[in-house]
């Protein structure tokens, strides 16, 4: 996930916002289910997860994570939406409520805003790729959208 700071309103929802809404509760959906195939097929190669503390995660690390339990999301109920599609990219911002329970830790309760970016792959929406390649892609792409302020960072 790549951290952004955007300023603009999301229009009426289309067949690409559907698409990328539909990606994101396969994504949930697979988190919650600990499904390394479905967790597997709606992530990219490139993926890079930042956690609330700072720790960041690839591909194979946040799949196996999830699967072998040290990332137990019990439910994962997302609210408050926003798609913003442009091209291929698509940025999402929702608030993320879940329980979790955690290999080697009480259960818990997390609360937090999330932003997202997905790229559209072929015909379905995933995660995004390499930082520096969604940036220069993302950046392109906002150049153009009227009240966009964007800047672009990786977490240390």
């Amino acid at each position: 996930m790549i951290p952004l700071i955007v300023s603009h309103s999301v229009f009426a929802q289309t067949k690409q916002h559907k698409g990328v809404a539909k990606a994101i509760e396969i994504l949930r959906k697979a988190m919650v289910d600990g499904d390394r195939a479905a967790l597997d097929n709606s992530t990219a190669e490139g993926l890079s997860y930042g956690h609330s503390a700072g720790k960041i995660e690839d591909k194979a690390t946040f799949i196996e994570n999830i699967v072998s339990g040290n990332s137990d999301f019990v439910s994962i109920e997302l609210t408050d939406q926003t798609i913003y599609i442009s091209g291929k990219t698509a940025i999402v911002r929702h608030k993320l409520s879940a329980s979790t329970n955690d290999k080697g830790k009480d259960p818990g309760i997390v609360k937090l805003a999330i932003l997202t970016v997905w790229q559209k792959d072929k015909k379905e929406w995933k995660n995004a790729k390499t930082f520096d390649e969604m940036a220069e892609k993302m950046g392109k792409e906002l150049e153009d959208v009227p009240g966009i302020t964007a800047g672009f960072q990786y977490p240390v």
